[in-house]
């Protein structure tokens, strides 16, 4: 009989789950593992490490806006020049690896990577996923990448890195510079931008593929937590908008080193060659660069939405509110966010008539988007909740959402968003969607679902002062940029206050600073708290929050095959305070668990 891991000792069903198993060493267990548990977990820690590089890098942009042409700790001495100060060029390397880091390496792999690979196989009552090898270089795609993305930083200098945003705009992406080093930066930074578009295409195929085809007996597509469907809903976004910035990034790699004139207009000189003949159109970049990146903006919220609906639920102890139109809003946030990329280019010299047709569709978002806060404020409403770390950072992703959804409105408005586009309120609106709603949601995800990881609980005192501590730092810091963006303070520069009616904002930005070093401090409570907690945690059986879902019906921590009892599905996912839960004794029933006697089953266990 083959060997077993001990969670399935003593089950009829072990050999079953255990097939193929055998010991493996350490290397091939925990570093180069198939173990979508695993992977799940270093995705984790790999982004959560990159985190704290991506703010070192934000503080450091803050520091020059609060302290111009001041010295900068740390990154002063190692990058400055002569008397310790910065470049403008400099700067302009900070922001755009800042954004390149947290977008690529935090937070798009940190939802799909990390409690994508973790969460579906046991959400859906699988073993693994459909393609376990495909779904290790899925991860491992993603260390080449941060490296090409470091080498890019370092490549040119500190006058000659990537510097054109983490849009890359051409022309100036496009063409080789003189000075020493750009080119090569720049190429690096694209090479690593496509390295990150392989690594998410493969785990989108495997996303689909698995809940598709893998769903547990009775796991019927209604049964599903809206962990899963948001899930879904980003890998079929992945699978249809990725492969057009993969396109366009080979594109302006050919453009760089081959000669190619896909985005370099006739007459440019390139390389001290002759003028390009016959040449190609700049804005081709933008709609393809924003065809992919404004759905990725969802691939980046969407993960959230599910989960903070299933967090939610189990901490007031009541169903979802409106399942099914959660499911339908979510599609139908996908779905309206391909047709929108043109609100990006609103003031590229678009057509009235095509302005007004992108406005028009960028404002039906705000319908979905409307029925989810509705219904995440009904699952609240009159519920038994809990006031644990968790429920304060679903919570603030409500709250915080609904912020930078209603600034999203303004910008849709074709002659407010030219006004506002190169200022600094769409800075705060994409940081309200993509920190104030995104991060507290995957700060509340990790407190919740460790217990299942690591058999352990984290410390939720600490949880709760690292949630006091982001939430009053990120609203110092992001909120008063809308007031700075209606003041017209424009984005990107390194010294803004050299125009005269903008030098009086100088002191707000200094308290910005001073709260974004405050969210930057309070993060180290969360690493200690994550890592202290693998070791020391207060140890905790297979379901420590009363939840219902399929996940918590398997071991803490999951075995090899997850479940020592193969799951069968007999109810949907948030059956919680029912008057059958009350008759056993309980508030809540796992999808588990069988109807009572008298009830038929023939219609409950099939796909």
């Amino acid at each position: 009989m083959a060997t077993v891991s001990p969670a399935l000792h003593g089950h009829d069903h072990a050999d079953s789950h255990a097939h193929g198993h055998h010991d493996i060493g350490f290397i091939r267990k925990y570093v180069f593992s198939t173990d979508h548990k695993v992977i799940g977990i270093q995705f984790l820690i790999t982004t959560m490490l990159m985190l704290m590089v991506g703010g070192a890098l934000a503080l450091a942009v803050r520091w020059q806006l609060a302290f111009p042409w001041e010295n900068m700790p740390i990154l002063g001495k190692i990058f400055a020049g002569e008397g310790g100060q910065i470049s403008p060029e400099f700067y302009t390397m900070l922001f755009t690896m800042h954004a390149s880091v947290m977008i690529f390496l935090v937070i798009i792999p940190i939802l799909a990577g990390a409690f994508g690979n973790f969460l579906i196989p046991l959400q859906i009552g699988a073993d693994d996923m459909a393609f376990p090898v495909l779904n290790m270089l899925s991860y491992w795609f993603m260390w080449p990448a941060m490296a090409c993305f470091g080498i890019s930083f370092v490549a040119g200098g500190v006058t000659a890195g990537p510097a054109n945003g983490w849009t890359s705009y051409p022309l100036l992406s496009a063409l080789v510079q003189a000075a020493p080093g750009s080119g090569a930066a720049q190429t690096w930074w694209l090479i690593g931008l496509t390295l990150v578009g392989v690594s998410s295409m493969m785990g989108s195929v495997n996303y689909m593929t698995t809940i598709i085809n893998m769903r547990a007996p009775g796991m019927t597509l209604f049964r599903m937590p809206l962990t899963i469907w948001s899930m879904f809903i980003t890998a079929i976004l992945q699978a249809f908008a990725l492969p057009v910035l993969t396109a366009a990034g080979f594109m302006l790699v050919t453009d760089r080193l081959l000669g190619t004139v896909f985005f370099i207009p006739a007459g440019i000189i390139v390389n001290n060659a002759e003028p390009t003949v016959g040449g190609g159109q700049p804005l081709l970049w933008q709609h393809l660069f924003w065809f992919y990146s404004h759905p990725a903006v969802y691939i980046m919220l969407l993960p959230a939405m599910g989960m903070v609906s299933d967090m939610l639920s189990c901490m007031c102890r009541k169903p979802v509110f409106g399942y099914k139109p959660m499911v339908y809003s979510m599609a139908a946030i996908a779905g309206l966010g391909f047709i929108v990329w043109g609100h990006h280019m609103f003031t590229s010299g678009m057509n009235p008539a095509l302005g007004m047709t992108f406005m028009t569709s960028t404002m039906m978002i705000a319908l979905p988007s409307a029925i989810k806060t509705f219904n995440w404020i009904g699952t609240i409403w009159d519920g038994n909740v809990k006031f644990n770390a968790v429920m304060l950072n679903c919570a603030a992703f409500v709250a915080l959402f609904i912020v930078g959804g209603l600034s999203g409105i303004f910008m849709a408005a074709v002659p407010v968003d030219i006004y506002f586009h190169d200022t600094y309120f769409i800075v705060a609106h994409f940081h309200y969607v993509l920190f104030g709603a995104t991060l507290f949601g995957v700060f509340a995800g990790i407190q919740f679902w460790f217990p299942k990881m690591f058999g352990r609980l984290m410390n939720d005192r600490v949880a709760k002062v690292h949630f006091v501590l982001t939430f009053i730092g990120m609203n110092g810091t992001f909120f008063p940029m809308h007031l700075l963006g209606i003041a017209g303070m424009p984005r990107r520069y390194a010294d803004p206050y050299l125009h005269p009616y903008l030098e009086h904002l100088l002191p707000m930005n200094q308290l910005m600073t001073i709260s974004a070093i405050i969210m930057g401090a309070a993060q180290f409570l969360l690493l200690g708290n994550f890592f202290l907690s693998i070791l020391f945690g207060e140890k905790c059986g297979r379901n420590p929050w009363g939840a219902n879902g399929l996940e918590w019906s398997a071991p803490s921590p999951p075995g090899h095959g997850n479940f020592d009892v193969p799951p069968v599905c007999y109810r949907g996912p948030y059956e919680y305070s029912s008057p059958e839960a009350e008759a056993m004794n309980q508030d809540f029933i796992l999808q588990t668990s069988p109807p009572p006697a008298g009830v038929s089953k023939s219609t409950s266990a099939h796909h």
